[in-house]
């Protein structure tokens, strides 16, 4: 079985290109840190963080368009894949990525700001002593 479940932080803005009939596919680095902790004989083992390739196909990709944003947590499910390719110089490289088939946005909606909302009160309305019928 081929399954993966990771926690972190998007590193950038996702990428999303599209194809055939409003297809897309969307791509990320998504970095997870396991924290540090001191042994007892007082050695310090640091924060240690990973940086993981996200592939978002289809939906999900339209998803991350809208809604994922550089510095946001997320909980990703999906598979790893490896693949290779032939560099500008035609050097070989290889690559892991992790193919997502969930997605779930761990964030919190940012607030808006005071300016910002909406409101549907309206001001009173002024009245010269005259305008009143009474």
């Amino acid at each position: 079985m081929n399954k993966v479940f990771l926690i972190g932080n998007v590193g950038k803005e996702p990428d999303v290109r599209y194809y055939d009939v409003d297809q897309a596919v969307a791509s990320f680095p998504l970095a997870t840190t396991e924290k540090g902790y001191t042994l007892p004989n007082g050695t310090v083992v640091p924060d240690h963080t990973d940086w993981h390739n996200i592939v978002l196909w289809r939906k999900l990709a339209k998803v991350a368009e809208k809604f994922v944003h550089k510095g946001d947590k997320l909980c990703i499910e999906g598979r790893i894949r490896y693949r290779s390719y032939d560099d500008q110089k035609g050097a070989r490289r290889f690559v892991a990525e992790i193919i997502g088939e969930n997605m779930e946005l761990l964030s919190p909606k940012p607030q808006m700001q005071q300016q910002d909302k909406v409101t549907d009160v309206q001001p009173p309305i002024q009245h010269d002593e005259q305008d009143l019928p009474f």
